[in-house]
């Protein structure tokens, strides 16, 4: 495919890493009429889009040389370094011309380094970082951040529009992530902070369920949040977006900020209570914390009755 050339439904795609994200995203581009095969370590993963008429790769170099359009979302910047640049093999596998839209949070340097490879290879790049968790994904409204040549960011159009309600180009390649990175800030910092809230609501003695009803209709707290309102109150932290996630994106923020030396303080907070945790209760939903401020209430409720 050629640079300027528009990704269309007879466009070959090939999707790596089926987790809570990527099965979803994947399930809705089949739903939109795209071509597709799939690759995943957890062989069980892949058999659940097979069931819907997909093809399972053998491995990803496989997957690599048979497609115009490789997209992956897979956990971490090592995951990503081994199925591009390590034993996956991918980039050296895939055709001159192959699009590659990488959907994994990772951190801007490994991005970068991503996109150097790929290019030098006559492949094209894009980073397209991902906003918004697995209910958004089903519906087809996530919000995503592109970094890379806008004409490739462009030519993509027909998949972001089956995934996405808006996408935005941020600049080049590495932007989208950087932005990934800045929006998470906000998104684990608020969390923290509507717990802390819960909080000291109890502790002012209001009525529990009130308190969350009321406080997710207040405008100051962002929808992302309103939502783990309505599931904490029932005490519901089914993972939409885990702990360990957060903690992963916390991590990427931080180095980030220390490699520009500079202090971000709420987030250290924010990421040392999201860090305990993601140690204990690592598949809950990074929404746990409201669980975690609600125990210390209760624990200072039982200390100050004994006494």
């Amino acid at each position: 495919m050629l640079a300027s050339e528009k990704i269309t439904l007879r466009s070959r795609l090939g999707f790596i890493g089926l987790g809570y994200l990527g099965s979803r995203i994947a399930r809705r581009l089949v739903a939109a009429g795209f071509s597709m095969i799939v690759y995943d370590r957890d062989c069980k993963k892949a058999a659940e889009l097979a069931a819907l008429g997909v093809r399972v790769a053998r491995d990803t170099e496989n997957l690599a040389r048979e497609v115009d359009v490789i997209l992956s979302n897979v956990t971490d910047d090592s995951a990503v370094q081994a199925v591009y640049l390590g034993t996956g093999n991918v980039l050296r596998s895939a055709k001159p011309g192959t699009r590659i839209i990488e959907l994994s949070t990772i951190s801007p340097k490994t991005s970068r380094e991503l996109h150097r490879a790929a290019r030098q290879l006559e492949l094209f790049p894009l980073d397209v970082a991902i906003s918004g968790s697995t209910p958004s994904a089903e519906a087809g409204t996530l919000t995503l951040f592109g970094g890379g040549d806008p004409d490739i960011f462009e030519s993509a159009e027909a998949i972001f529009a089956a995934i996405a309600k808006q996408w935005f180009y941020m600049g080049p390649g590495g932007s989208g992530v950087s932005m990934k990175l800045v929006v998470n800030t906000l998104l684990g910092v608020g969390m923290q902070a509507v717990a802390e809230a819960i909080a000291l609501g109890l502790t002012l003695d209001l009525p529990r369920d009130l308190l969350f009803d009321t406080l997710a209709k207040t405008s100051v707290v962002a929808p992302a949040h309103a939502g783990k309102l309505a599931t904490a109150k029932k005490g519901d932290y089914t993972p939409q977006f885990p702990a360990r996630l957060m903690h992963k994106d916390f991590g990427l923020v931080l180095a980030a900020a220390a490699h520009a030396e500079l202090s971000l303080p709420t987030t250290e907070a924010a990421s040392a209570i999201n860090s305990a945790a993601a140690a204990s209760e690592s598949e809950k939903d990074f929404s746990v914390v409201i669980e975690r401020m609600e125990r210390r209430v209760e624990r200072k409720r039982s200390a100050a009755g004994g006494r």
